[in-house]
């Protein structure tokens, strides 16, 4: 099914996605919100631009996106995946809890706020380029990962880790992580670190026509919570 963006205007696309009973291609996207928004069953692609909250609630479906995207993408998703092969903007995965959401170019402010797992749901989220600052902010569980391909810069900005108390951060980078919140521990990857991403890394590098051997040529630094020193005060005891 093809459907242009333009022409319905995102209330009517949003109710046709609902309803198709196959994948859907949207053309003309100008950003166009909620677009994939708890679907379950489908791909969709969508060439151009899409709006705020892209695939929020997401839980199952697969969505392409040959352009960039807005803020709050994958916000509160549930399963599936989202594949950005521009930029995307700030709160990418907030409050995420399963699926994974790759971007090749760039992530704004905040990507990764609040993310959790729990059993077996792990969300992932891998971003090519560089991250804003408060990346992980909050961070309760799963996987974040920031390679800085075609840049030596520092892939990600200030505060990165602030309030983290569960899951991993990898930034891939030649240059030590500086000035992180007492609460967070950093650590070369170790082989054993790198063999667990290697799956993700490689479907990563699939998605996106790249090499994976250059991109595990460089450095990567684990961030953890610190153990020893939680947020005990932040809670009362049973």
């Amino acid at each position: 099914m093809i459907l242009n963006a333009h022409e319905l205007g995102y209330q009517a696309l949003n109710e046709q996605i609902r309803n198709a009973q196959e994948d859907v291609v949207i053309e003309q996207c100008f950003g166009e919100r909620f677009i994939g928004c708890g679907a379950d069953n489908k791909t969709i692609t969508i060439n151009g631009t899409p709006g705020n909250a892209l695939g929020a609630y997401l839980d199952g479906a697969t969505i392409i996106v040959n352009g960039n995207a807005q803020d709050a993408v994958g916000d509160t998703m549930n399963d599936g995946k989202i594949i950005i092969h521009g930029n995307a903007g700030d709160a990418l995965g907030y409050a995420m809890r399963g699926g994974k959401i790759f971007v090749r170019g760039n992530a704004g402010y905040r990507t990764g706020i609040h993310m959790k797992q729990y059993m077996d749901k792990r969300p992932v989220i891998v971003v090519g380029g560089s991250t804003g600052s408060f990346l992980g902010e909050y961070l309760a569980g799963g996987l974040i990962v920031v390679l800085g391909l075609d840049s030596d810069d520092f892939p990600a900005g200030n505060f990165t880790g602030t309030g983290m108390h569960g899951g991993e951060i990898y930034l891939r980078t030649n240059q030590a992580p500086q000035h992180l919140p007492k609460q967070v521990s950093v650590n070369k990857a170790t082989e054993e670190d790198l063999s667990r991403l290697n799956g993700i890394l490689r479907e990563y590098a699939e998605d996106f026509n790249l090499d994976v051997s250059e991109i595990l040529g460089k450095t990567f630094y684990r961030l953890t919570p610190n153990a020893k020193n939680p947020y005990k005060q932040l809670y009362t005891e049973n």
